[in-house]
């Protein structure tokens, strides 16, 4: 990409996107719409190379009109008819079993049709990828099943969790994942697939400017809820989307002399 001949608006924007990972789900939301890049992370997941996946959406909402609705990172359906959720998570408290737990039940929910038999019920997988090992264990996975504890046997309801350790670096295909969700440079990357990917969000004009138009929009959804009571969850996010430092964020959206104090005062602690 020729720096110099791009648009200046977005210059300011270029060396965050440099700093973009996958661990960053901003930036994997858009490299996951690819469709291979999905199947590829699934396959190694589960370690099932005869997955063929269908159907890919990022950032997808799911609608509950009688409680509270869920956007989740990635969805994608295979042609055995099972569904996943794929979530990245660089802090724990994004990753409670209970969050877990809720995006299973809205799958579950939103799968569901009028008539449709209990039995008919698709096969679910919600993958957390965590930038940290969440248990503590070491593990390059964790697998979480519900089971019947007096018969020490599975339940069998055909929905599973998974926890990725993002700290994990073995020797194996989860170890090789792991490292590339971690690198900034596609060139460092072990998976083709992806690096191929993420360069084309970091070295071409096109994907550059995707990237520029999702970083201006989320300036703009802040500014526009930039009330004082909601003021706080909206650096908050901006941190947390963007990957901004507190600094960075404040200065994205725009904040005067006042609310900077207010938010350096609740956050920078």
């Amino acid at each position: 990409m020729d720096t110099e001949s791009f648009d200046e608006r977005y210059r300011k924007f270029l060396p965050k996107i440099r700093q973009f990972r996958l661990m960053d789900d901003t930036f994997m939301s858009q490299v996951f719409q690819n469709k291979a890049c999905t199947e590829f992370l699934i396959r190694t997941i589960l370690d099932d190379d005869s997955l063929v996946v269908i159907q890919v959406d990022t950032q997808y909402s799911l609608k509950n009109l009688r409680g509270k609705s869920v956007r989740l990172d990635i969805t994608a359906h295979d042609d055995a008819g099972r569904i996943y959720n794929i979530e990245v998570q660089r802090s724990d408290t994004g990753a409670l079993p209970q969050r877990a737990r809720y995006n299973s039940a809205m799958l579950d929910a939103n799968a569901a049709q009028p008539g449709d038999r209990y039995e008919q019920l698709p096969e679910t997988y919600v993958i957390f990828i965590t930038e940290n090992d969440y248990f503590h264990s070491g593990c390059p996975l964790y697998h979480v099943e519900r089971m019947i504890r007096e018969l020490a046997r599975p339940f069998e309801d055909r929905a599973h969790i998974l926890y990725v350790n993002g700290t994990y670096r073995g020797r194996d295909r989860i170890g090789a994942l792991m490292h590339d969700f971690s690198c900034m440079d596609p060139k460092d990357m072990y998976s083709q697939i992806l690096a191929d990917e993420v360069a084309q969000y970091k070295s071409t004009e096109k994907g550059v400017s995707r990237m520029c138009r999702i970083m201006e929009e989320l300036i703009d959804e802040g500014r526009e809820e930039g009330r004082t009571e909601t003021l706080l969850d909206n650096v908050r996010q901006m941190m947390k989307n963007g990957n901004l430092s507190l600094t960075q964020a404040m200065d994205l959206l725009g904040l005067d002399e006042d609310d900077r104090k207010f938010v350096a005062g609740h956050l920078d602690k």
